[in-house]
């Protein structure tokens, strides 16, 4: 598994001074001070230097970065490009150009088979460009993660994780509260003879996320009749 390097960010690989210039981005390097500085405000765990937690919380962290952030899917490091699928909650799976095409990792997180009409946050109509911005409106801090257990090892990695963050941010019409808003869920990684993720399986509730974006009510514009947060 990918470790931390030492010029670059201390929670996740491949983020060096020249990796950053040579990485191809979708808008540009990515800087995460202010969501490690929420992390460490506000983690659960501070795992030991080079436990196994430690080792899957960097491995995480840096997938994630590399699948939000990477515009290049061949320059994902932390997995196997051509043989990665993910999978939400037990249904459809998903390649990296399936997620590309469907907008980025939120709409892939947050899929869902509700009506349309009942969809607080509909990914079939949201791109990247949206996706991203809305949230990073949501959650100026940051949308930070941790690893609250780790069940087994490599190859096949099954973790509980913790995402939370500070609504201060509106969200579809609803105002900010301010409030942390916490989602938990569980991940299982499969990873090859070469330590790359071939498969991964995200288990969680997206209505724990939604209904912690809707408690400051919300426009007649954007309320759906009868349904006040489904998700």
């Amino acid at each position: 598994m990918a470790t931390s390097g030492v010029d670059g960010d201390k929670y996740r690989s491949y983020l060096s001074a020249e990796e950053l210039k040579t990485t191809k981005w979708n808008n540009g390097p990515p800087n995460y001070d202010v969501v490690n500085k929420l992390f460490e405000e506000g983690r659960t765990n501070i795992w030991p230097a080079g436990s196994l937690e430690e080792k899957v919380q960097n491995l995480v962290k840096t997938w994630e970065m590399e699948i939000v952030h990477k515009a290049d899917p061949n320059e994902h490091k932390t997995v196997d490009s051509k043989k990665l699928v993910i999978g939400i909650n037990g249904k459809k799976f998903f390649t990296l150009e399936d997620i590309r095409n469907i907008g980025g990792s939120y709409n892939l997180f947050l899929q869902t088979s509700l009506p349309a009409p009942l969809r607080l946050y509909n990914p079939d109509e949201e791109s990247y460009t949206s996706s991203q911005t809305a949230f990073t409106k949501i959650f100026p801090r940051g949308f930070a993660v941790e690893i609250l257990q780790v069940f087994s090892g490599p190859p096949v990695i099954a973790y509980k994780y913790r995402h939370w963050g500070y609504m201060e941010g509106p969200f579809k019409g609803h105002p900010p509260t301010g409030e942390l808003v916490e989602m938990f869920g569980t991940a299982i990684f499969e990873l090859d003879g070469n330590s790359k993720i071939v498969k991964i399986e995200f288990f969680h509730d997206r209505g724990e996320l939604l209904a912690g974006l809707v408690k400051g009510g919300a426009s007649t514009e954007t309320s759906v009749p009868g349904c006040p947060f489904m998700a």
